[in-house]
Protein backbone atom coordinates (compact mmCIF):
# COMPACT_ATOMS: atom_id res chain seq x y z
CA UNK A 1 0.00 0.00 0.00
CA UNK A 2 1.56 3.31 -1.07
CA UNK A 3 1.65 6.74 1.26
CA UNK A 4 -1.58 7.71 -0.40
CA UNK A 5 -3.53 5.13 -0.56
CA UNK A 6 -4.82 4.54 3.46
CA UNK A 7 -8.31 4.24 2.61
CA UNK A 8 -9.78 0.08 1.32
CA UNK A 9 -11.90 1.65 -1.18
CA UNK A 10 -9.93 4.24 -2.56
CA UNK A 11 -7.22 1.79 -3.10
CA UNK A 12 -9.36 -0.56 -5.13
CA UNK A 13 -9.66 1.95 -7.49
CA UNK A 14 -8.66 1.33 -11.06
CA UNK A 15 -6.73 3.90 -13.23
CA UNK A 16 -8.41 6.18 -16.54
CA UNK A 17 -6.67 8.11 -18.94
CA UNK A 18 -7.12 11.34 -16.94
CA UNK A 19 -8.55 12.32 -14.00
CA UNK A 20 -8.99 16.74 -13.67
CA UNK A 21 -8.97 18.42 -9.94
CA UNK A 22 -10.35 21.81 -10.21
CA UNK A 23 -8.97 23.22 -7.17
CA UNK A 24 -6.57 20.34 -6.37
CA UNK A 25 -3.63 22.30 -4.93
CA UNK A 26 -4.16 21.83 -1.73
CA UNK A 27 -6.08 20.15 1.12
CA UNK A 28 -8.62 17.49 -0.32
CA UNK A 29 -8.56 18.21 -3.75
CA UNK A 30 -4.63 17.59 -3.68
CA UNK A 31 -4.84 14.37 -1.54
CA UNK A 32 -7.61 12.75 -4.00
CA UNK A 33 -5.50 13.40 -6.79
CA UNK A 34 -3.13 11.46 -5.05
CA UNK A 35 -5.03 8.49 -4.90
CA UNK A 36 -5.76 8.71 -8.15
CA UNK A 37 -2.04 9.02 -9.22
CA UNK A 38 -1.15 6.33 -6.54
CA UNK A 39 -3.59 3.83 -9.34
CA UNK A 40 -1.30 4.94 -12.46
CA UNK A 41 -4.07 7.49 -13.82
CA UNK A 42 -2.93 10.84 -15.65
CA UNK A 43 -4.14 13.66 -13.23
CA UNK A 44 -4.42 17.25 -13.92
CA UNK A 45 -4.75 19.42 -10.96
CA UNK A 46 -5.66 23.22 -11.51
CA UNK A 47 -5.13 26.53 -9.05
CA UNK A 48 -5.51 30.22 -9.99
CA UNK A 49 -1.77 30.44 -9.97
CA UNK A 50 0.62 28.56 -12.41
CA UNK A 51 3.56 28.07 -10.00
CA UNK A 52 1.58 27.30 -7.43
CA UNK A 53 -0.13 24.46 -9.59
CA UNK A 54 2.93 23.25 -11.00
CA UNK A 55 4.95 22.88 -7.48
CA UNK A 56 1.79 21.17 -5.90
CA UNK A 57 1.61 18.46 -8.63
CA UNK A 58 5.69 17.83 -8.11
CA UNK A 59 4.43 17.03 -4.56
CA UNK A 60 1.98 14.10 -5.53
CA UNK A 61 3.75 10.33 -5.59
CA UNK A 62 2.81 7.62 -7.74
CA UNK A 63 3.15 5.68 -11.14
CA UNK A 64 0.30 8.33 -12.32
CA UNK A 65 1.66 11.96 -14.45
CA UNK A 66 0.33 14.82 -12.36
CA UNK A 67 0.61 18.28 -13.60
CA UNK A 68 -0.98 21.59 -12.77
CA UNK A 69 -2.77 24.17 -15.10
CA UNK A 70 -3.91 27.70 -14.02
CA UNK A 71 -7.98 27.91 -13.96
CA UNK A 72 -9.20 30.98 -12.69
CA UNK A 73 -12.77 29.84 -12.03
CA UNK A 74 -13.51 33.75 -10.77
CA UNK A 75 -13.20 34.65 -14.36
CA UNK A 76 -15.25 32.53 -16.30
CA UNK A 77 -14.57 34.12 -20.00
CA UNK A 78 -11.41 32.94 -19.82
CA UNK A 79 -11.87 29.15 -18.67
CA UNK A 80 -12.47 28.14 -21.60
CA UNK A 81 -8.97 28.50 -23.62
CA UNK A 82 -7.43 27.69 -19.76
CA UNK A 83 -8.78 24.18 -20.37
CA UNK A 84 -7.69 24.26 -24.12
CA UNK A 85 -4.69 21.70 -23.88
CA UNK A 86 -6.86 18.93 -21.97
CA UNK A 87 -8.05 16.15 -23.96
CA UNK A 88 -10.44 13.49 -22.59
CA UNK A 89 -11.88 13.23 -19.43
CA UNK A 90 -12.89 10.33 -17.56
CA UNK A 91 -13.31 11.84 -14.35
CA UNK A 92 -13.81 15.46 -13.09
CA UNK A 93 -13.86 16.96 -10.15
CA UNK A 94 -14.48 21.03 -9.12
CA UNK A 95 -13.45 21.02 -5.38
CA UNK A 96 -12.10 24.87 -5.81
CA UNK A 97 -13.26 27.05 -2.41
CA UNK A 98 -12.95 30.30 -1.78
CA UNK A 99 -13.56 31.10 1.76
CA UNK A 100 -16.19 34.20 2.03
CA UNK A 101 -16.91 35.33 5.62
CA UNK A 102 -19.80 37.87 4.79
CA UNK A 103 -22.86 38.83 6.55
CA UNK A 104 -26.08 40.71 5.17
CA UNK A 105 -25.31 43.08 7.55
CA UNK A 106 -21.83 44.13 6.44
CA UNK A 107 -22.31 42.81 3.45
CA UNK A 108 -19.41 42.62 0.60
CA UNK A 109 -20.37 43.08 -2.92
CA UNK A 110 -17.12 42.22 -4.23
CA UNK A 111 -16.47 39.47 -1.77
CA UNK A 112 -20.11 38.15 -2.68
CA UNK A 113 -19.82 38.52 -6.47
CA UNK A 114 -16.64 36.89 -5.95
CA UNK A 115 -17.52 33.52 -4.53
CA UNK A 116 -21.11 33.12 -6.44
CA UNK A 117 -19.32 33.56 -9.72
CA UNK A 118 -16.53 30.75 -8.59
CA UNK A 119 -18.72 28.50 -7.26
CA UNK A 120 -21.66 28.62 -9.31
CA UNK A 121 -20.71 30.48 -12.87
CA UNK A 122 -16.91 29.45 -13.00
CA UNK A 123 -18.18 25.73 -12.30
CA UNK A 124 -20.93 25.17 -14.41
CA UNK A 125 -18.32 26.87 -17.25
CA UNK A 126 -16.10 24.38 -16.71
CA UNK A 127 -18.39 21.50 -17.37
CA UNK A 128 -19.79 23.36 -19.94
CA UNK A 129 -16.10 23.76 -21.55
CA UNK A 130 -15.53 19.90 -21.08
CA UNK A 131 -18.50 18.43 -22.08
CA UNK A 132 -17.09 17.44 -25.78
CA UNK A 133 -14.25 15.34 -23.82
CA UNK A 134 -16.35 13.74 -21.47
CA UNK A 135 -17.27 10.20 -22.93
CA UNK A 136 -20.21 8.46 -21.43
CA UNK A 137 -18.67 6.90 -18.94
CA UNK A 138 -17.49 9.97 -17.25
CA UNK A 139 -18.37 11.08 -13.77
CA UNK A 140 -18.44 14.18 -12.11
CA UNK A 141 -17.95 15.38 -8.52
CA UNK A 142 -19.14 19.03 -7.26
CA UNK A 143 -17.79 20.06 -3.80
CA UNK A 144 -19.83 22.12 -1.75
CA UNK A 145 -20.25 22.24 2.30
CA UNK A 146 -21.98 21.49 5.23
CA UNK A 147 -23.14 25.44 5.40
CA UNK A 148 -25.90 24.44 3.44
CA UNK A 149 -27.64 22.48 6.47
CA UNK A 150 -26.05 24.34 8.93
CA UNK A 151 -25.13 28.20 8.11
CA UNK A 152 -23.15 30.44 10.81
CA UNK A 153 -22.37 34.24 11.44
CA UNK A 154 -21.17 34.70 8.07
CA UNK A 155 -22.08 32.69 5.78
CA UNK A 156 -24.95 34.36 4.22
CA UNK A 157 -22.84 33.52 0.74
CA UNK A 158 -21.23 30.49 1.59
CA UNK A 159 -24.86 29.02 2.53
CA UNK A 160 -25.95 30.19 -0.84
CA UNK A 161 -24.03 28.59 -3.16
CA UNK A 162 -24.09 25.68 -1.27
CA UNK A 163 -27.41 25.17 -1.93
CA UNK A 164 -26.95 26.35 -5.73
CA UNK A 165 -24.23 23.03 -5.43
CA UNK A 166 -27.07 20.91 -5.21
CA UNK A 167 -28.97 22.57 -7.76
CA UNK A 168 -26.12 22.42 -10.32
CA UNK A 169 -25.65 18.21 -10.13
CA UNK A 170 -29.26 17.82 -10.04
CA UNK A 171 -29.76 19.54 -13.24
CA UNK A 172 -26.44 17.90 -14.92
CA UNK A 173 -27.27 14.40 -13.78
CA UNK A 174 -30.48 15.19 -16.26
CA UNK A 175 -29.03 17.20 -19.08
CA UNK A 176 -25.69 15.04 -19.49
CA UNK A 177 -27.36 11.69 -18.97
CA UNK A 178 -25.76 8.91 -19.08
CA UNK A 179 -22.55 10.78 -18.06
CA UNK A 180 -22.86 10.74 -13.96
CA UNK A 181 -22.77 13.82 -11.58
CA UNK A 182 -22.71 13.80 -7.98
CA UNK A 183 -21.88 16.18 -5.11
CA UNK A 184 -20.31 16.37 -2.02
CA UNK A 185 -20.61 17.94 1.30
CA UNK A 186 -18.15 17.54 3.81
CA UNK A 187 -18.73 18.86 7.74
CA UNK A 188 -15.62 20.39 9.20
CA UNK A 189 -12.47 18.66 8.51
CA UNK A 190 -10.17 18.16 11.10
CA UNK A 191 -7.31 17.49 9.97
CA UNK A 192 -7.32 20.19 6.52
CA UNK A 193 -5.13 22.98 6.17
CA UNK A 194 -7.90 25.52 7.27
CA UNK A 195 -9.48 23.45 10.41
CA UNK A 196 -6.10 21.15 12.05
CA UNK A 197 -4.63 24.29 14.06
CA UNK A 198 -8.64 25.87 15.19
CA UNK A 199 -8.61 23.63 18.34
CA UNK A 200 -11.66 25.46 20.51
CA UNK A 201 -13.59 24.95 17.13
CA UNK A 202 -12.46 21.08 16.61
CA UNK A 203 -13.30 20.40 20.25
CA UNK A 204 -16.92 21.99 19.97
CA UNK A 205 -17.45 20.06 16.53
CA UNK A 206 -16.04 17.07 18.30
CA UNK A 207 -18.99 17.35 21.26
CA UNK A 208 -21.91 17.84 18.94
CA UNK A 209 -20.92 15.03 16.17
CA UNK A 210 -21.61 11.24 17.33
CA UNK A 211 -18.32 9.50 16.27
CA UNK A 212 -16.73 12.11 18.47
CA UNK A 213 -14.57 13.85 16.22
CA UNK A 214 -14.35 15.03 12.82
CA UNK A 215 -13.65 13.81 9.93
CA UNK A 216 -11.20 13.33 8.12
CA UNK A 217 -9.57 14.19 4.48
CA UNK A 218 -8.94 10.19 4.11
CA UNK A 219 -12.46 9.91 5.12
CA UNK A 220 -13.80 12.06 2.79
CA UNK A 221 -11.13 11.10 -0.32
CA UNK A 222 -12.99 7.72 0.05
CA UNK A 223 -16.17 8.97 -0.04
CA UNK A 224 -15.48 10.95 -3.35
CA UNK A 225 -13.83 7.84 -4.93
CA UNK A 226 -17.03 6.41 -4.20
CA UNK A 227 -19.47 9.05 -5.94
CA UNK A 228 -16.85 9.57 -8.71
CA UNK A 229 -16.49 5.46 -9.21
CA UNK A 230 -19.80 3.42 -8.53
CA UNK A 231 -22.07 3.90 -11.62
CA UNK A 232 -25.02 3.31 -9.59
CA UNK A 233 -24.79 6.82 -7.85
CA UNK A 234 -26.06 9.51 -9.91
CA UNK A 235 -27.70 12.83 -8.70
CA UNK A 236 -26.73 12.50 -4.87
CA UNK A 237 -25.85 15.22 -2.91
CA UNK A 238 -23.44 13.44 0.13
CA UNK A 239 -22.95 14.78 3.55
CA UNK A 240 -20.16 13.11 5.06
CA UNK A 241 -20.32 14.95 8.80
CA UNK A 242 -19.85 11.75 11.12
CA UNK A 243 -23.17 12.56 12.29
CA UNK A 244 -22.86 16.23 12.93
CA UNK A 245 -25.91 17.43 11.54
CA UNK A 246 -27.60 14.63 13.84
CA UNK A 247 -26.88 16.92 17.17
Amino acid sequence: VDSHCTRPLSCDVVSHSTVAIVGGTSGIGLRLAASYAARGSTVVITGRDLDRATKAAATVGGPGTVRGLAVDLASPEEISSSLAEIGAVDRLVLSAIDRDENSVVTYDLASATRLVTLKLIGYTEVVHTLTDRLGPQASILIFGGLALRRPYPGSTSVTTVNGGVTGIVHTLAVELAPIRVNGIHPGIVGDSPYWVDKAAALESVSARTPLGRPVTMDEVVDASVFLLENGAVNGVNLDVDGGWLLK
